[in-house]
């Protein structure tokens, strides 16, 4: 008796696993990715997870950490280096004085070497604010199409404040939604952009599934637009991930470095944008990033510079309002003055492979 409930069990089971893969493959066909057009206002990703393992722990699994030489895995904090996992300021014995920041946290990083020059509280958890959008970005971009068009849902519509205030059933390019994201963090359009997996649900499961393929564990993604929610968290390491990510996308830094454009809600009706990030007018090489600020997270900031062939990556979290730009720039001037004559204290890892 034992013996046939177990295989009429198992078989149930099977049948289940079955079920699901169908499902899924009926999910994913006629995406605005794939070259047909889906039913209209459809647009489903299919790329997956880019190569990323295990659950995303933004929806309550077990964070991972890194793998390395034996099988060992590293705690969160120890990713990098374990020099970063002080909450302490890090920075090499023979470099110059670093400049006072207000704030509880922050890297500054070498894009290209990933050499992380200094640093304070590297992995510890805050809240993100809108440089979360950064994430939403660089995981939507390869699944939709420019000039394919979206069409917000009620709940998109309904986010407060919603800055460019889309119209439910309204037809938005998909570029147009990016540049409003990145240049006037646009919290409408995250969660327009979000929903083009399928759902709410999916494209948060994305989010996070890319962080953990950037190997930023410990960020814990609830909201795309960064608005405060239960549980969400970033850390000034990750987010420095998540931007050396963004500087080898094209799109997003076209978008993101874009100074002014038009948002056209209706036919009646547009909005003009001028980017909120002051590095790109008023610091020499500013290349990009984005500005973020709540209640709850106070100031945050990432910031992305280029001088003489060098690439810098500054990440502030928690800073006192009204300071990131000037910070950051004070971060990037040190950070210019000191690469290539101070050690290292930590390094960017590389995404996980596919």
């Amino acid at each position: 008796m034992t013996t046939a409930l177990t295989f009429v069990g198992g078989l149930i089971a099977v049948v289940a696993v079955v079920a699901s893969a169908v499902a899924l493959s009926s999910q994913v066909s006629g995406s605005v990715v794939s070259g047909k057009p889906g039913k209209p206002g459809q647009a489903a990703a299919i790329r997956g997870t880019q190569g990323s393992s295990g659950a995303p722990h933004g929806s309550g699994s077990t964070k991972s950490g890194s793998r390395r030489g034996g099988g060992h895995v590293l705690h969160p904090r120890e990713v990098g280096g374990s020099r970063l996992g002080s909450s302490r300021l890090v920075v090499a014995g023979n470099a110059p004085r670093l400049p006072r920041i207000p704030a509880s946290a922050y890297v500054i990083a070498n894009a290209k070497t990933g050499a992380v020059l200094a640093a304070k509280d590297a992995h510890g958890l805050y809240e993100p604010a809108s440089t979360l959008k950064m994430l939403t970005a660089i995981t939507m971009l390869p699944r939709l199409k420019a000039n394919a068009s979206l069409r917000p849902s009620k709940l998109a519509a309904s986010v407060e404040p919603n800055i460019i205030g889309v119209v439910p059933g309204h037809r938005y390019k998909v570029a147009d939604l990016f540049r409003a994201l990145l240049m006037i963090s646009a919290n409408d359009a995250a969660v327009t952009l979000v929903q083009a997996a399928g759902s709410f649900s999916k494209g948060m499961a994305l989010l996070n599934a890319e962080a953990h393929h950037l190997q930023a564990y410990d960020v814990v993604a609830k909201q795309p637009n960064g608005l405060p929610a239960p549980g969400q968290v970033v850390s000034a390491y990750d987010l420095a991930l998540i931007a050396r990510a963004a500087l080898a996308m094209p799109a997003f830094m076209r978008y993101d470095s874009t100074l002014s454009a038009t948002f056209r809600r209706t036919r009646f009706g547009a909005v003009h944008m001028v980017n909120e990030n002051g590095l790109l007018t008023r610091y020499r090489g500013g290349l990009g990033g984005k500005t973020g600020w709540t209640m709850a997270a106070g100031a945050t900031y990432v910031g992305m510079a280029r001088r003489h062939g060098v690439t810098l990556i500054v990440s502030i979290l928690h800073a006192k309002p009204l300071t990131t730009i000037t910070s950051a720039e004070r971060l990037l001037n040190w950070g210019f003055a000191a690469n290539g004559k101070v050690g290292q204290v930590g390094t960017l890892v590389r995404p996980l492979s596919s």
